[in-house]
């Protein structure tokens, strides 16, 4: 049986999500400054009143839609990123959600939000089994079901 995490490793793994934390929120920053809040002309240093090409548009449009994507994208790992910092203050941190046992120190360190050990995470993803979440969702909805009847 392999044991839990030590404070010390706990605490490396908290550091390592507090700087990725960091990151991710300069990054979702800078990105909302330098494609959001800027126009064209802003952004292209082009004074001129000429009209504004088709093709253009469409390009800054693209890139646009593509950083919002990524944003989103960020703002998810932010969002696992304090899940995790939740989940060293109340101690489950490094427990998979799914069965209960350790996750590996391999893929904590790949992956310091981690909340599920590798072969559960593929369950997931393939639809095995549903995220525990859900499942817990699933459960107050049908209780509140039954309370209505």
């Amino acid at each position: 049986m392999r044991k839990r995490l030590t404070t010390a490793e706990i605490e490396r793994y908290k550091q390592s999500l507090l700087q990725k934390r960091a990151e991710i929120v300069g990054d979702v920053s800078e990105m909302e400054g330098d494609v959001l809040k800027k126009s064209r002309l802003d952004a292209s240093g082009d004074l001129s009143s000429m009209p504004i090409h088709m093709a253009d548009l469409g390009t800054d449009n693209y890139e646009q839609e593509f950083a919002l994507g990524l944003m989103d994208s960020e703002r998810k790992l932010l969002r696992e990123i304090d899940d995790a910092l939740e989940r060293i203050e109340r101690g489950t941190y490094g427990i998979c959600e799914g069965t209960g046992k350790p996750i590996r120190k391999a893929r904590l360190d790949a992956q310091p939000w981690a909340r599920y050990r590798v072969e559960y995470a593929r369950m997931v993803e393939q639809g095995l089994v549903a995220e525990p979440e859900r499942m817990i969702l699933n459960w107050d909805e049908g209780a509140e079901q039954e309370e209505d009847k």
